[in-house]
């Protein structure tokens, strides 16, 4: 492909200032975007160079999933991998990723009790793939009888519960997180396991006083953090101890919705599920939305899909992966298309938001002057007009082509 190119859309939905452009076009220059705007009026700018016509589609920004857990607990719950393989299955499980129009992913390290990978490894694994990948080293407890406690930092062996607190260890874990994702579980987790297996799920594991000592060890280091928590005591206490990323916030209340607001905390909500409660459900979603809290929708992926909802789709409790982001996510999509929101600011609720949590507001989630080249070619808008990865036609990171649809007529 040509360092630099022209393709134009019947729609491009921008998820920025620019809005939503009717016969747009973009150029793309050496994997970033130089011009958007006008296809007629950029057609004459640059009469020259190539262009690629797909007049028929719309043109969004790629997806970005900002909490999933693909690299360290999918493949094994996938594949019969051993150590050796391990990291083979995780690759395959991206390349799928990547299929489903996401170019953007927030991994959690949490430390994993059968592969002893360190997030170095984790690191060097992914280094050429076409997908931006954010790393979040974390500490995790689940809720067995007796708790277990894991740290991306000390890999496969357990640690107690005072390791967990060790302002040291807090501090290793922290340096080495690119963006607040799950870096502290608030309330022990279910991590996929049945209820009798994890009566515990839900316990919260610290006392406010230990949690804004975590807390402000990475505020000291110019860092911000990020909680799995759920429960309006779990949610009260990461909104006092200052959490800047609420990860789940399942069963938060219109009390803590007001004073999550008012801190600013962003929101990454998880409608399949992935804690003790029950998941957020598209009123949920819209009611944060309404207070101008910044919402992400994520899979938390690979989770089974909790049961009991009226929103999700599933008649099955197999692991559901980043492919079925578009369809959790489209109950909320439409409710608030239902309540007036533009198009562009409900794209972004996996677009920009995510982007935002992950940092990378700057380069990725929105197609605009000096933005990474990150985009989908589609027949409709994802997740609120479309929720088949077969109509995902073409997905291009930094400029490239790396998923053809067109091609398999």
């Amino acid at each position: 492909m040509s360092s630099i190119y022209m393709i134009q859309g019947k729609k491009i939905v921008t998820v920025s200032k620019l809005g939503s452009i009717e016969n747009g076009a973009m150029i793309i220059e050496k994997g970033k975007i130089s011009e958007i705007g006008d296809r007629k009026i950029l057609r004459k700018r640059y009469p020259s160079i190539p262009l690629i016509d797909c007049s028929d589609s719309v043109i969004t920004p790629s997806l970005i999933d900002c909490h999933t857990h693909l690299l360290e607990f999918a493949p094994s719950s996938l594949y019969p991998v051993t150590p050796e393989t391990h990291l083979l299955g995780g690759k395959a499980i991206l390349f799928q990723t990547l299929s489903a129009g996401i170019t953007a992913i927030g991994e959690q390290i949490c430390g994993h009790p059968l592969c002893n990978f360190s997030i170095e490894d984790y690191r060097h694994a992914v280094i050429d793939l076409p997908l931006d990948i954010s790393f979040a080293t974390t500490s995790i407890s689940i809720g067995f009888e007796h708790l277990a406690h894991f740290t991306s930092i000390t890999k496969s062996s357990k640690v107690n519960k005072n390791d967990l607190i060790d302002p040291v260890l807090v501090k290793k874990i922290a340096q080495a997180s690119d963006y607040p994702g799950e870096n502290i579980f608030i309330n022990a987790t279910p991590a996929n396991f049945t209820k009798i297996e994890v009566p515990r799920a839900g316990e919260i594991i610290y006392t406010l006083e230990e949690l804004k000592q975590i807390v402000d060890i990475y505020h000291q280091l110019g860092k911000q953090i990020g909680a799995h928590v759920a429960g309006e005591n779990g949610i009260k206490m990461a909104l006092e101890a200052r959490v800047d990323v609420l990860h789940h916030a399942h069963g938060i209340s219109d009390e803590l919705i007001k004073e999550a607001a008012k801190q600013h905390t962003k929101i990454v909500a998880t409608p399949l599920g992935g804690t003790h409660l029950g998941p957020n459900s598209p009123e949920e979603i819209l009611k944060l939305v309404e207070n101008d809290i910044s919402v992400s929708i994520s899979t938390d992926s690979y989770l089974p899909p909790y049961k009991g909802t009226s929103w999700l789709p599933f008649q099955d409790d197999k692991l559901k992966g980043p492919d079925v982001l578009m369809l959790i996510a489209q109950p909320a999509m439409k409710l608030l298309k239902k309540n007036q929101y533009d198009e562009n600011d409900i794209l972004a609720l996996i677009t920009a938001n995510p982007a935002n949590v992950l940092g990378k507001e700057d380069c990725i989630g929105r197609l605009d002057k000096g933005m990474d080249a990150n985009f989908l070619v589609s027949d409709g808008i994802p997740g609120l007009e479309i929720t088949e990865i077969e109509k995902l036609k073409q997905v291009y990171f930094r400029g490239v082509k790396v998923i053809d649809r067109t091609n398999n007529k």
